[in-house]
């Protein structure tokens, strides 16, 4: 008696894969959706966060450096110079800049703080914090008008 099932590389009568190319065929559809996922990762899907554009330089404000009383004794003798954004240059159309008094209000609230050893001795996480401080006060409506600041002069006593 001969058994007429089909075997594993055999189909059916009925046109339905069996065995071995089941295999390859859900190896083939599992393939092709990870090369799909993989596709749209590198294409469309970015790090979640909106990628701010640098903003475009606008010029230099310098001002006149001020004289601070430390808090531990001594003073400070600070000058900056404000690195200012083309919106805060009236967008290219000149005659624009950025008014310091708000940048100087800062340095004195920032460093009449500090002791003479922080500013001597973290000097830089100083700077960081007053950047900090500038850009975020000489930004309007998500739009900064400060990008940074240069100590020009810093002088203890």
């Amino acid at each position: 008696m001969a058994d007429k099932s089909p075997t594993k590389d055999e189909t059916p009568e009925d046109g339905e894969p069996t065995g071995g190319r089941k295999k390859l065929l859900l190896i083939g559809v599992v393939a092709l959706l990870v090369v799909a996922g993989a596709a749209y990762f590198f294409l469309f899907a970015g790090s979640g966060e909106a990628e701010a554009a640098e903003p475009e330089h606008g010029g230099y404000a310098a001002l006149e450096p001020i004289a601070v009383n430390l808090a531990g004794g001594g003073y400070l003798k600070i000058g900056i110079t404000l690195d200012y954004t083309v919106a805060a240059a009236g967008d290219g159309h000149g005659g624009g800049g950025v008014d310091g008094a708000k940048a100087l209000d800062l340095v004195i609230s920032t460093y009449s703080q500090a002791q003479p050893a922080d500013v001597v001795g973290a000097r830089d996480a100083l700077k960081e914090s007053l950047e900090k401080k500038i850009v975020e006060a000489y930004t309007e409506d998500g739009v900064p008008h400060v990008k940074g600041i240069y100590l020009t002069e810093y002088v203890t006593q």
